[in-house]
């Protein structure tokens, strides 16, 4: 090019320094490089703005397996409100997140004509949206640590589940080898096999776990599967010996009702003799033990009978069942087998000699007077008012004999009696002295 006086103009204005006027040089790289200073502070303000996106979503990330946790395990006014907190919180993140990434949008940095001032925007519009991120992690971290409490509880519960579902299926799969090995010995366990099948709907339930029927109802149904596969476990592996006891008892009992049979034969010459030597009054409660027994010795054979045929079957509960029939019906009347010769025997004694029973009678009354005179000089009148009662009891029981048929059995019962009363007042004596009375 020439410039106005023919000159031309060189690439470093040589042409116009030639005429002594001031050059300023600027060269197309300073101006570049100016511009990449620029484009570079953008870049680093979208970077860090970026970091800052990334921790906050992981925080929130974390933050909602946390309420996640909580929200399985418990269901109180506190985990609701936890709960509201998280979506309040989780609303005002997805705004401040959807506006990073609409800045992000508005900014190409990378573009070849990126000026001064849409730099410096950028820098600035991110670097506001990086200090917003900032600013709600921090929020949400110190919601976090508010949760502390709430969180510590549901992680304990849920330390618990899957200890107690292994623990269910562990016992189950033990129930199942001891039924096996019971059927593999030959014997029944019917009732057994049907408890543990029960439990089929319960496993299927389990193994839907927690996230269906939650934390607390899975536990709860873990360990009530756990208990009722160790009763059935425990009771199959005593099957064995279960039935050893039954065939014992099948045995000792068929001999003891035998027995008995032969000892309610007995009752009625006992009887008789209580009729032909002692007044009716002594005789007469007995009076039906003989037919009383011969019943009870029929209903035990029949219920032992049919023990023996339950054993046979194998139905072990009905069994043992009978057998329980048979011992109540032996107690019951064994025991009024034996009160018909106790009866003749103590009638037999007092009537020899009254003597003893009195003097038993007196010893205790006696005995009971010295405790109640011990420490005092009169003794309290609720104590000895009894006492004095039991005193004339006692003479007019022993009056009654003179008769020409005296009711020995009447005198028996009445001295009994007194003993009783007596027993009753040092009782009272002795809880009035501990309590200072």
């Amino acid at each position: 090019m020439f410039g106005p006086g023919g000159w031309e103009d060189g690439p470093d204005g040589s042409e116009r320094r030639a005429r002594g006027e001031s050059v300023t040089v600027t060269t197309a790289r300073s101006w570049w490089r100016r511009g990449d200073n620029l484009r570079a502070e953008a870049q680093a303000a979208k970077d860090a703005a970026a970091q800052a996106f990334y921790e906050l979503d992981t925080a929130q990330r974390d933050l909602q397996i946390s309420i996640e946790t909580i929200s399985a395990v418990d269901s109180t006014p506190q985990a609701r409100q936890a709960l509201e907190g998280f979506r309040t919180l989780g609303e005002k993140i997805d705004r401040i997140s959807g506006a990073y990434i609409a800045t992000v949008d508005a900014h190409d940095i990378d573009r070849d004509e990126l000026d001064h001032a849409a730099a410096s925007r950028a820098v600035a519009e991110l670097t506001r949206a990086k200090d917003d991120l900032t600013n709600a992690k921090t929020e949400l971290e110190r919601y976090l640590q508010s949760l502390a409490p709430l969180l510590d509880k549901a992680e304990n519960q849920l330390a618990r589940l899957a200890p107690a579902r292994e623990r269910a299926k562990q016992s189950l799969l033990a129930a199942s080898q001891a039924l096996d090995a019971v059927r593999a010995a030959g014997l029944k366990a019917d009732d057994l096999a049907a408890r543990l099948a029960a439990l089929g709907p319960e496993l299927t339930r389990l193994n839907e776990g927690a996230s269906k029927h939650g934390v607390q109802d899975t536990v709860r149904r873990a360990d009530e599967m756990r208990r009722t596969a160790d009763a059935v476990r425990a009771e199959a592996e005593r099957l064995p010996e279960r039935a050893k006891e039954i065939d014992k008892r099948l045995v000792s009992l068929r001999t003891r009702v035998q027995a008995l049979g032969t000892r309610a034969e007995g009752v009625a010459p006992v009887l008789s003799e209580l009729r032909r030597r002692f007044s009716a009054a002594c005789w007469q409660d007995l009076q039906h033990v003989p037919d009383q027994a011969a019943q009870a010795v029929r209903l035990a054979e029949d219920a032992l009978a049919e023990a023996r045929k339950a054993r046979a079957d194998q139905r072990w509960a009905d069994a043992t069942a009978r057998l329980a029939t048979v011992r109540a019906q032996m107690d019951e009347v064994d025991g009024a087998v034996a009160a018909a010769g106790d009866r003749l025997r103590r009638l037999n004694e007092v009537s020899k000699d009254p003597t003893g029973e009195v003097e038993k009678t007196r010893f205790a009354i006696r005995d009971a007077q010295r405790l109640a005179m011990q420490g005092r000089s009169t003794p309290e009148p609720r104590h000895a008012r009894p006492l004095d009662d039991a005193v004339a009891r006692l003479d007019r029981a022993v009056g009654a004999l003179e008769g020409r048929h005296p009711d020995y059995w009447a005198f028996l019962t009445e001295t009994a009696a007194v003993r009783e009363t007596v027993n009753r007042v040092v009782s009272n004596i002795r809880e009035d002295r501990a309590a200072g009375r």
